[in-house]
């Protein structure tokens, strides 16, 4: 029944007929398996829950244990205290342990370095932490407070994380942005082949008008630029879907080429077709 049901919901959410309807009923209800209820955006930061899901199920594959998730930018924390349900949920699925880090200077954003910072948008101070509130609510999320391109540098030695499987980049500045990607540079084996990337601020409206000579947007060229075996790559396989969400163009998937598992086979086993067919 339940699969019959869920055919039919997949068949409305692909005709776009009341899609926001149904997924705050899904949602609210917890209708359906959480793996459905990811698949079909009805939960809290789709764009969290669906990076953190398929990093899970690659580190699975490739036979961890664990996996590291990072946020850059906490702010509220808001962010954070989701991906610890979505984390929840999916180390039940899994078996695998999903550790949490989140960074943030605790005093708002720093002072902007200039025009590519989007100074007509934001202000330095923006987004302080009420770092006690913050810290009563999260069960287990650590925070690494200070300026992201000295706290980058040390993150490896200092806390040992699992290899890192998806990155939240809201850090808003591309000053910012650019330096917490120096933490890609580090050992290969720190993180998985490929790694699921949501950036928050590459949208925006008629105020921000991100373009990609400024902002986030300039900080994953750059990058792209200056590294030949690293890359970040959008999400083509949701950009291309029937029913496009705004947040898929927010998904980079980042490719760490030379990676010892980047070869390791994860898909079919059987995918040889048959003329009977």
């Amino acid at each position: 029944m339940m699969n019959i049901f869920s055919r039919a919901l997949r068949a409305i959410f692909s005709r776009n007929i009341g899609r926001e309807l149904l997924r705050v009923i899904i949602r609210k209800g917890k209708i359906g398996t959480y793996k459905f209820r990811v698949a079909t955006g009805a939960v809290e930061r789709p764009q969290y829950a669906y990076c953190l899901y398929h990093a899970a199920s690659l580190a699975k594959q490739l036979g961890h244990e664990k996996i590291s998730v990072i946020e850059f930018g906490v702010a509220a924390g808001k962010g954070l205290l989701c991906l610890e349900d979505h984390a929840r949920e999916i180390e039940k699925i899994f078996g695998i342990e999903v550790q949490i880090y989140g960074f943030d200077t605790g005093e708002g954003l720093p002072e902007p370095e200039g025009y590519r910072d989007l100074t007509y948008h934001w202000e330095q101070g923006f987004f302080k932490m009420d770092v006690h509130k913050l810290e009563q609510k999260l069960t287990k999320s650590k925070l690494v407070f200070g300026n992201v391109k000295n706290t980058v540098k040390d993150f490896f030695a200092r806390y040992e994380p699992a290899p890192i499987g998806a990155i939240f980049h809201d850090l808003d500045f591309y000053s910012s942005t650019r330096d917490a990607m120096i933490m890609l540079d580090e050992k290969k084996e720190f993180f998985l082949p490929r790694v699921y990337n949501y950036f928050d601020d590459i949208i925006g409206t008629e105020i921000e008008l991100y373009n990609d000579y400024t902002g986030e947007r300039l900080a994953i060229e750059e990058f792209n630029q200056l590294h030949k075996d690293i890359k970040f790559s959008p999400a083509y396989h949701l950009t291309t879907r029937s029913c496009v969400e705004s947040w898929y163009h927010q998904i980079r998937i980042l490719h760490f080429f030379t990676h010892d598992k980047y070869n390791e086979f994860v898909s079919e086993s059987n995918q040889q077709s048959s003329l009977n067919q």
